[in-house]
């Protein structure tokens, strides 16, 4: 729905039906109640060990009181006054000349070294030694663990920082959902990976934002997707782990008053929340009945009391929304979308019989738009026609099991070079993969842990996928299962092999041709396709560089790549069962792919120098490792409508052709663009 529709406006006191609510005053004439002075936290935990199951440690914020702060040296009383809306150029991510803090550790030597670098002198080796060392992890002995945060950094963070401690909560959460599965867990228990691994992370301080405060949380953009509230909570976005509602302390002009810095809509209460830019959001407290007993109405205390503060202040809140996975409706996908004012408040009798708090909140404009492409998103799954600039609504033909539209709303162009649509790879000299270098022995599906499966000892003893099918670590190589094995299609080692799961779409973009994104919001570790096309050998490469063929679509894992860390920290973990797993790729022979006449959504896929996707190769049931399958598998959590792009290397100049490619101009327009890609 577009703009204020009527259902979410508040009604008039005239037609508020009076036989429903008994004796209630506005809210603005009820008292307020403060916590006690001696409170030792904000969060309530909902029992003694609070969200946590009882073999994990409770930490703070959520459970314990947090440590005294060091003293400050007496600072001039100031009175709090309310934020203006903030204007759009405030909603950017502080870039590197914001200060020595914006770096990775954010120490004055590396500034200054900084410095010298943009003067024209040569940083010191020491230092270049020190800058590599804190961009990785400490590789050491499991239980210990080299933190590459600074103080600085925890406290105040930058987008560098979110995107570290995000890759790191996610790749601990994976492995450790990996052991997980690999274990008969008894009857009853919940598994909670993502409970477990933001322990960890708490405990070793590799958390970012950890200073309070209202409004832009430094690093964390408009649009952002989690799917764990730990994430939040780890990047400072919204540091209440069950709670809707985080608030903090400020100082009046009179006493000390609660004002809320962010709330989360996720469907749980009664909010009204189908509007793009307003959402009545229900208070916290009184929702459910309690051993048969009604529901008690909601108090103004905590976060209640904090988002009245917050109406008469007209300070901003952010708004996180839940919305289901789709992939994966069992779960939800909490998206960043915004700052808010809240502009009126009101109280109403709940579906549960209790008086509950409305409040009413409209969007800060000027802002991105995140909710509202959900919203649009949502129409177009329903009626292909109200998308604009669609030219084919499937280009693969019924090729995929998910459609992929054709869109163009840039300019006229109706599409790209005629090609055939091939789903998987062509080999000119076919290989025999009826008859496989091994193969399980499952019957029903392979199971995590059980070694007595040939393909779980091919990939080390480790299943290389988690319960529901995101890869767990880069690997050398992935080994899923073949034609030959029994364990049927719904094996969970063969994800890659059933095509994309997310709605694709190719797209023309604006300046670097059609490009390839996704309507759906996607899992860091999730498949998103292969990269189909012709196999052929370096002759048949070189030939076409020297008869001036124009074949922009070649894939050539002898390319000189970027390194990248994203597997888990073994020093994280104190379990001796974990291993260092290798990132670096093991290509007996060079794996070139032309998808100029044969391809599929892989071949759309447009470089950046900080890529949203990565490609790892994995072979079907085969030892023969010349035989092998590029996958594509998203890096990180991936917003719906973002462009999904890869790092496509560097030509070598061996062998006389990379010294026939052109360098060509990057456009991602990355903050760490190298400029350009190719020789």
């Amino acid at each position: 729905m577009q703009g204020s529709s009527g259902h979410n406006a508040v009604p008039p006191s005239t037609s508020a039906d009076t036989s429903r609510i008994l004796d209630v005053k506005p809210l603005r004439s009820l008292k307020p109640i403060f916590p006690p002075s001696n409170q030792a936290a904000p969060f309530v935990c909902g029992s003694p060990n609070g969200p946590f199951p009882p073999e994990y440690s409770s930490f703070y914020p959520f459970c314990v009181p947090p440590p005294p702060p060091e003293p400050e040296p007496p600072q001039p009383q100031a009175t709090w006054t309310a934020a203006a809306p903030t204007p759009i150029r405030s909603f950017r991510t502080p870039g590197p000349s914001d200060g020595p803090g914006e770096m990775m550790n954010g120490d004055a030597e590396q500034f200054a070294e900084g410095k010298k670098r943009a003067s024209g002198m040569r940083p010191s080796s020491s230092s270049r030694r020190r800058r590599s060392t804190a961009m990785v992890l400490g590789r050491s002995a499991p239980g210990t663990f080299v933190i590459p945060i600074s103080p600085f950094n925890r406290e105040v963070g930058n987008r560098e920082m979110v995107d570290y401690v995000l890759t790191t909560f996610d790749a601990l959460r994976r492995r450790l959902s990996q052991l997980e599965d690999a274990k008969e867990a008894p009857g009853g228990i919940i598994r909670r990976a993502d409970l477990k691994a933001s322990s960890i992370l708490m405990t070793q301080n590799v958390r970012t934002n950890m200073k309070k405060r209202v409004g832009v949380v430094p690093g964390v953009e408009i649009g952002d997707i989690f799917f764990f509230r730990m994430e939040m909570c780890l990047v400072g976005l919204h540091t209440q782990s069950m709670g809707g509602i985080d608030y903090m302390t400020v100082r009046g002009e009179q006493e000390e008053e609660s004002v809320a810095l962010s709330i989360v809509s996720s469907g749980y209460y009664d909010d009204d929340a189908e509007d793009k830019d307003v959402l009545i959001y229900s208070g916290q407290g009184g929702a459910m009945t309690r051993n048969g007993k009604p529901a008690p109405d909601q108090q103004l205390v905590r976060g209640n009391l904090a988002l009245d503060r917050s109406m008469h202040r007209a300070n901003e809140v952010r708004v996180i929304r839940g919305m289901p996975d789709s992939v994966n409706p069992n779960t939800k996908v909490y998206m960043y979308d915004g700052l808010y004012i809240i502009q009126q408040s009101w109280m109403e009798k709940a579906k549960s019989g209790a008086n509950t708090f409305k409040y009413k909140l409209v969007r800060v404009p000027g802002q991105p738009d995140a909710f509202a492409i959900w919203k649009t998103i949502q129409r177009w799954k329903e009626d292909i026609s109200t998308r604009s600039g669609v030219i084919i609504a499937d280009l693969t033909s019924g090729g995929e099991t998910i459609a992929v539209s054709l869109v163009n709303d840039v300019d006229n162009e109706k599409g790209p070079p005629y090609f055939n649509y091939f789903s998987t790879l062509k080999y000119s000299r076919p290989f025999s993969i009826l008859h496989s270098s091994y193969e399980c022995n499952c019957h029903n599906a392979c199971k995590p842990g059980d070694l007595n499966c040939s393909c779980v000892r091919k990939n080390g003893g480790d299943f290389p996928y988690t319960a529901n099918g995101v890869l767990v670590s880069r690997k050398p190589l992935v080994y899923e299962c073949g034609p030959s094995c029994p364990c049927g299609p719904n094996c969970k080692n063969r994800v890659s092999q059933g095509g994309p799961k997310v709605r694709l779409e190719v797209f023309k973009t604006k300046n670097r041709g059609w490009g390839l994104r996704s309507c759906d919001p996607i899992r860091a570790g999730s498949f998103i396709c292969e990269y189909a096309g012709e196999v052929i050998d370096k002759d048949r490469l070189k030939q076409k560089v020297d008869e001036g063929e124009n074949d922009e679509y070649i894939f050539d894992t002898s390319r000189v790549y970027e390194p990248f860390k994203w597997n888990y920290e073994v020093g994280l973990l104190e379990d001796e069962s974990t291993s260092d797993s290798p990132e670096e790729y093991n290509i007996p022979s060079p794996l070139i792919i032309s998808a100029k006449e044969f391809g599929n959504v892989g071949r759309f896929m447009n470089h950046s120098c900080y890529p949203t996707v990565f490609w790892q190769p994995v072979t079907y049931g085969t030892s023969n490792e010349s035989y092998l399958h590029i996958a594509f598998y998203a890096m990180r959590h991936i917003p719906p409508m973002t462009e999904l792009t890869y790092d496509y290397g560097m030509v070598p100049t061996e062998g006389g052709i990379g010294a026939a490619y052109r360098k060509r101009k990057c456009l991602c327009g990355s903050p760490k663009c190298r400029g350009h890609f190719g020789l």
